[in-house]
């Protein structure tokens, strides 16, 4: 199933930027006019301060020719994507005792990393086509079978519905679940950013003095602008932000699972504060959502909402809904007894 999933993101990959192609290109030029030409940059900045031009052109690597074959390298990494969230989601699944053994950790990961994202790829169509119903129904099939048009947010309630779907059949606590996934998604979300930046597919951001400002002339929607690499700055945060969700984890397991000393005290518990099952998951909406509220702010995204792209609104929701929760854990926790790890249940 997991290799089935990887094929799937890798020939999908390909309809969903092109999609992209044309409204990206028509937003940035549209809004920037003159600015988005070498000519603004030319004149304004000082040519040492930039990287030189041929360096663009090996960064972006729409396609990977090996033949006949050609192959997207934003599905590339789509693919690779999921390979590491499976490592990291097999190894915090282990750790928490969740599986008993590392076969029944890797078999567990496999389905809960496969599973989500076939269906996310479906709930992303779907998504995007219902966003224009009178076009969808004048040519339903058509439509469907289209090769363009793929929505983010609907792929991410669409993988989260299965997430817990998959939660619920195999008898496991859902926050539990939604802890061990927290930090897999953070890094899967990063590394698929660099299929972003290799591609140059429109998800860069406005004109920038900066000296790592990049231009992406043989992208996908190219640009011989000077921009924000904002690919490499959400992969920059979303590994970080992998790794703090990986140590809270850790903290987490370590007050719930304390040691006894020689007395029958436990060692760990005044050491480590009790971490509720779910504040890991809370985390992780408070800070993908700030992330992504923040750097829609130098996307090239068109604004609809108070004057927020679609992502910005739903970053800024994520955040205020992660937030909320963790509150709740916390409060709940102080009257509640903390659950009883996995390992310690079988």
């Amino acid at each position: 199933m997991f290799r089935t999933a990887s094929s799937v993101a890798l020939l999908g990959s390909l309809s969903s930027k092109a999609h992209v192609l044309r409204s990206s290109r028509r937003f940035l030029y549209t809004v920037y006019g003159d600015k988005a030409s070498p000519s603004f940059f030319e004149r304004n900045f000082p040519s040492q301060w930039l990287l030189p031009r041929h360096v663009y052109s090996l960064l972006v690597i729409p396609f990977l020719h090996l033949g006949p074959l050609t192959l997207p390298t934003f599905g590339l990494m789509v693919a690779t994507a999921m390979l590491c969230a499976y490592f990291v989601l097999r190894a915090d699944i282990l750790r928490r005792g969740i599986a008993p053994d590392r076969t029944a950790a890797a078999a567990t990961a496999e389905a809960f990393i496969a599973l989500p994202c076939l269906v996310g790829i479906v709930g992303a169509k779907l998504y995007h086509e219902l966003q224009s119903p009178r076009e969808f129904f004048a040519h339903p099939l058509e439509q469907i079978l289209s090769q363009y048009g793929f929505a983010w947010f609907g792929g991410l309630l669409a993988g989260f519905a299965a997430y817990a779907w998959l939660t619920w059949m195999r008898r496991t606590p859902l926050l539990e679940m939604l802890d061990a996934g927290s930090p897999a998604a953070a890094l899967g979300y990063g590394i698929g950013r660099i299929g972003c930046f290799l591609s140059g597919d429109g998800d860069y951001g406005i004109p920038t003095s900066l000296p790592w400002g990049m231009s992406f002339p043989k992208g996908l929607v190219p640009t011989t602008a000077r921009v924000h690499p904002t690919p490499l700055y959400e992969l920059i945060v979303a590994a970080m932000i992998a790794g703090w969700l990986w140590r809270l984890g850790a903290r987490q397991i370590a007050a719930r699972s304390p040691s006894t000393n020689k007395g029958g005290a436990s060692a760990n518990a005044a050491a480590e504060p009790s971490i509720p099952c779910g504040t890991v998951f809370a985390a992780y909406l408070a800070l993908t959502g700030v992330a992504r509220f923040l750097v829609e702010f130098i996307r090239i995204n068109p604004r609809s909402f108070l004057g927020m792209s679609n992502a910005q609104s739903v970053g800024l929701l994520s955040a205020i809904v992660g937030m909320a929760l963790g509150w709740y854990l916390r409060k709940r926790a102080v009257s509640e007894p903390a659950p009883v790890p996995p390992r310690a249940r079988q």
